[in-house]
């Protein structure tokens, strides 16, 4: 009867096994099958000097109710090779996330139409600058070499039917500004759009650019052109922009992420004194006057710093800079001091595209422990652009990007495991040792209450 109790027991723990183990492996294959989608923009004609910053509405894009992993992007030719940047320099892609009118009959790829009507509602990022960087991805020069994945158990939510007003669909906006600047007389100049090199007195919108402006994103719009050398001849080029979105579909155990857009730009200042609400301006671009030259010879730092007040608290995920040729780092300091994130560029030393000598054709990410970095609701954070000037720079930019787990919608998950990526939280693993931990105790249970009874059956073969 022992030996038959102690089998029993035996099969008991194994059919506990068999039944939890289908749904988890299930569940583990579901989150690890990353998919992988890659597109093409359509093509834009560049010639030598010439610029195109155009805006394609409805770009192909991954349906359904997904977590967005990772979003990369580079320039490509006809045949799919990848540009170098001292070809065409990507000044910049953006993605935008919005709705529009399901009946609405408007083509797929055309101009900047704006979304100031009720056909369009712009699906913007939380934050901070509002109306100005309302992106839900985006990079320059540095797209080749920064990493953009997003960890497990974390990912961005599209997609969900729940968001969508009646009447919509979700769609997806993409804005390519490129600057072709082969044979170009000062290839800086022209990256960094001085205003000089593009022979313009007006910006896009017919508006009058002040003379105090150098250089810009209001020198280099649409159809512009970049000063080349005397006499250079080359050909017309027909581009993409390839774009690779990996992503899985969404289940319950994802952990939504935020977005948030920093620019230290922002002249958004603190009201103590009245308790009213200041709007954020991020103005996007900034210059960098050069230093003298005794001092140049020694190096010398431009620091560019705006302190703002974080809306909502949360896990920092992930985050990263972007910056400009001359950039050195950009840092993001917590209300006490502490470094959030220090992002620093990576600079080519080649010809090959990813390698390009004198351009950005990285940014080093920030990866936390979970739970390891955390912003509070309300806490004001100061952040910190550093550029070289040696030189002058014209146009240059000092944004950063985070991911936040906000604090309302934390991972019930207990447990967590390793990769390059930090720690990342598995809740399957908890459930797992859960499951190990009640089963152990099941036997344990079993087996001295076994034993207890065999001491009972002496005891009572000895009284006899």
């Amino acid at each position: 009867m022992r030996f038959n109790s102690k089998c029993q027991l035996l099969v008991l723990a194994g059919l506990l096994l068999i039944a939890i183990g289908p749904s988890l492996q299930t569940q583990l294959r579901n989150e690890n099958n990353v998919k992988t989608a890659t597109f093409l923009s359509p093509n834009f004609v560049l010639e030598p000097g010439s610029v195109i910053n155009k805006f394609y509405y409805n770009i192909d894009f991954p349906k359904g109710h997904i977590a967005i992993k990772s979003f990369d992007a580079e320039v490509v030719d006809e045949s799919r090779n990848p540009v170098p940047l001292h070809a065409t320099y990507l000044h910049h892609w953006l993605v935008w996330r919005y709705y529009q009118r399901k009946v609405l009959g408007v083509s797929k790829y055309n101009g900047h139409l704006g979304f100031n009507q009720s056909d369009f509602i712009m699906v913007r990022n939380s934050g901070i600058c509002e109306m100005d960087l309302p992106q839900y991805f985006g990079l320059g020069s540095e797209t080749r070499k920064t990493v953009t994945y997003v960890p497990d158990p974390y990912g961005i939510e599209v997609g969900n039917p729940v968001e969508v007003p009646p009447g919509y669909d979700e769609r997806w906006l993409l804005n390519v500004h490129a600057i072709d600047t082969r044979g170009s007389k000062d290839i800086l100049g022209c990256t960094e759009c001085r205003c000089d090199l593009y022979n313009v007195t007006k910006d896009e919108y017919n508006r009058d650019i002040e003379p105090n402006y150098i250089g810009g994103l209001r020198c280099c719009y649409d159809e512009t052109r970049c000063r080349t050398r005397e006499g250079f001849q080359g050909p017309k080029r027909s581009l993409y922009l390839k774009y690779t979105v990996k992503y899985v579909n969404w289940h319950a155990f994802i952990v939504p992420v935020k977005i948030y857009m920093l620019d230290v730009t922002d002249t958004w200042k603190k009201q103590e004194s009245t308790g009213l609400v200041s709007r954020h301006h991020c103005q996007i671009e900034y210059e960098v006057e050069s230093c003298s030259a005794a001092v140049a010879n020694n190096g010398c730092i431009h620091t560019k710093k705006t302190s703002v007040t974080f809306p909502n608290g949360g896990d920092v995920i992930y985050a990263v800079a972007h910056q400009h040729p001359g950039g050195v780092g950009s840092t993001l300091l917590g209300e006490d001091g502490r470094v959030i994130c220090s992002s620093h560029p990576i600079y080519g030393e080649g010809k090959q595209p990813g390698n390009e000598a004198g351009f950005i054709v990285g940014m080093s990410t920030c990866y936390p422990r979970p739970g390891s970095v955390k912003i509070s609701e309300g806490e004001t954070l100061t952040l910190l652009s550093n550029y070289s000037c040696d030189q002058r720079h014209t146009g240059v930019m000092g944004l950063f990007y985070i991911l936040l787990a906000e604090s309302s919608r934390k991972s019930s998950s207990i447990l967590h495991s390793g990769d390059d990526m930090g720690d990342i939280v598995i809740l399957h693993n908890a459930v797992w040792a859960i499951a190990g931990f009640g089963i152990a105790a099941l036997v344990a249970a079993t087996i001295t209450y076994q034993r207890q009874r065999e001491r009972e059956e002496v005891c009572e073969w000895l009284l006899l």
